[in-house]
């Protein structure tokens, strides 16, 4: 299989050097793995251009007592001391959150939100499969709407989980951590506010003529950690352009591959906005390092009907920036 024939929604890659196969875990396409139910199927390959059919490594309908069998969105791995960690983000549209009031951030609506929220689930293998840690619960405080968390461990070696706090709950996005339990299988403490959507300040410049700043929304998805050469800390993450909210909750506006950088190296911040890297309804994106040394990102384009596109990348100091699209690879001319 290539990349253009590929359904790729939120990818996540694993180069592991034991095997020199990247492994490309994204959610469960049923028409493409065979197999029914939300979950996460991988892709694998030895040179990112020619990759297997994909295998199912995780189901949420099979995990005894899960608090959740929809959503599946947002797939990554991480190992830790031997072991692989898979995180997920699942939700549950007949369990209710409370509303906030409308007029709590100067908007006049309030939209309805559900419980949503990233799993742990662990395994032996890279290929699973892979078991909820706790099957009561998501991952980040139940009571907050989240999704798309991902793994960082600082400096001192604590592990975080980094998760966007959705804009159904808060209008404006936001960043946030929480730390994790040395393996990975519980919180410890509250969670700690990173930065908000409208923190980007290239976003208010695209809002339409005659929307006031303050009612529109500020989407945050898809985080990932990097450590850049200079010692900083960069962020990926993605949100819309120009925001529109419809009154089912849907927003609209183009889809864009972004960054931030933390200049003290240090997970709290100070975080600075930078420009897109990526626009043309593309996002989701994430770093990895190739066999050959180079330094690529990929990320889906366009939302719906998504196809992974690749990018080799670099830094000058903090500042990352796009070499090239390789596609020679994802067939993208």
């Amino acid at each position: 299989m290539r990349l253009p024939d590929m359904p790729l929604h939120d990818p996540f890659v694993v180069a592991d050097e034991q095997t020199r196969t990247y492994y490309l875990y994204t959610s469960n396409e049923p028409s493409v793995s065979g197999v029914e139910g939300v979950g996460t199927m991988v892709y694998r390959s030895r040179d990112l251009r020619e990759w297997t059919r994909p295998v199912v490594v995780f189901r949420a309908g099979e995990q005894e007592g899960i608090w959740a069998a929809d959503g599946g969105w947002a797939p990554e791995v991480h190992e830790r001391a031997g072991r692989y960690y898979l995180f997920t983000t699942l939700h549950d549209e007949n369990s209710p959150l409370p509303v906030p009031p409308p007029g709590r951030w100067g908007t006049p609506f309030a939209l309805p939100n559900h419980l949503r929220g990233t799993v742990t689930a662990v395994s032996d293998s890279l290929l699973g499969p892979f078991t909820v840690v706790d099957p009561a619960r998501p991952t980040p405080p139940a009571h907050l709407m989240t999704l798309d968390g991902t793994l960082y461990v600082d400096p001192a070696g604590q592990p975080w989980m980094v998760y966007a706090h959705e804009w159904l709950q808060t209008v404006d996005g936001t960043m946030e951590a929480i730390r994790l339990a040395p393996d990975l299988t519980a919180t410890i403490g509250d969670p700690v506010f990173l930065f908000r959507g409208s923190d980007a300040f290239w976003l208010t410049e695209q809002i339409p003529a005659g929307v006031p700043h303050q009612l529109a929304p500020y989407v945050t998805d898809g985080p990932q950690l990097y450590r850049t050469p200079d010692g900083a800390l960069l962020m990926l993450w993605s949100t819309y352009e120009k925001n529109t909210a419809g009154a089912d909750g849907t927003v609209s506006g183009g889809y864009v591959q972004t960054y931030a950088v933390s200049r003290s190296g240090a997970l709290t911040g100070p975080w600075e906005q930078r420009r897109p890297l990526v626009r043309d309804d593309s996002g989701h994106g994430m770093l990895f390092r190739a066999f050959d040394g180079r330094l690529m990102m990929i990320l889906h384009r366009p939302f719906e009907n998504a196809r992974g596109k690749l990018y080799e990348v670099g830094f000058e100091g903090d500042e990352l920036r796009v070499l090239r699209q390789c596609t020679d690879l994802d067939g993208d001319g």
